[in-house]
């Protein structure tokens, strides 16, 4: 149980880290579309560079459409800062002393609800404005397999919540 501690807390960190990145991301270029600071036209308008902070290099190129920026590029930011942000908080389950509590089970159903009930709608809505890639329905069909694969842990974890009420918490020890 060490291990799997020790590659939780590690998958932990690193999912928090990419959530980090791609909301500052969705919030920088937000800022720099809304107000045009640090985004340079190219290619006769029909795309845009949005430039690291204070300098004229290019960080993110993208269309210059709306249809485009809203849902081909926005969208994926925040639904992936969110993705990555709920499954930072299921890694942390997995190195708590007490797996099968109320708060644990919180976490896994909004990842499993999240992963379920969200990429489909936004990849349905996103397709009557955009053209959608078949690679993005193939992670559509992924997020929804993991949704249901937390689900089941989800279920599996109000099991052994009900068991510790009627006994007592189970705690996982693991040797130093």
């Amino acid at each position: 149980m060490n291990q799997t501690k020790i590659i939780a807390k590690i998958l932990y960190y690193i999912c928090f880290i990419l959530s980090g990145g791609y909301l500052l991301t969705l919030v920088y270029s937000g800022l720099c579309l809304a107000t045009g600071f640090s985004v340079s036209p190219y290619k006769d308008g029909k795309f845009l560079h949005i430039n690291y902070p204070f300098t004229e290099q290019p960080f993110l190129n993208i269309e210059n459409n709306y249809p485009y920026i809203v849902f081909s590029f926005l969208t994926v930011l925040i639904s992936y800062g969110i993705f990555f942000w709920l499954s930072a908080r299921v890694f942390k389950v997995f190195f708590q002393s007490t797996l099968f509590t109320k708060e644990n089970i919180t976490q896994l159903k909004r990842f499993y609800r999240y992963n379920i009930f969200i990429p489909l709608p936004l990849v349905v809505i996103a397709s009557f404005f955009v053209e959608v890639e078949s690679m993005i329905w193939g992670l559509v069909l992924i997020h929804f397999m993991l949704g249901i694969f937390c689900l089941f842990l989800a279920n599996i974890f109000k099991q052994g919540a009900t068991f510790a009420k009627r006994t007592r918490p189970i705690y996982i020890i693991c040797p130093s």
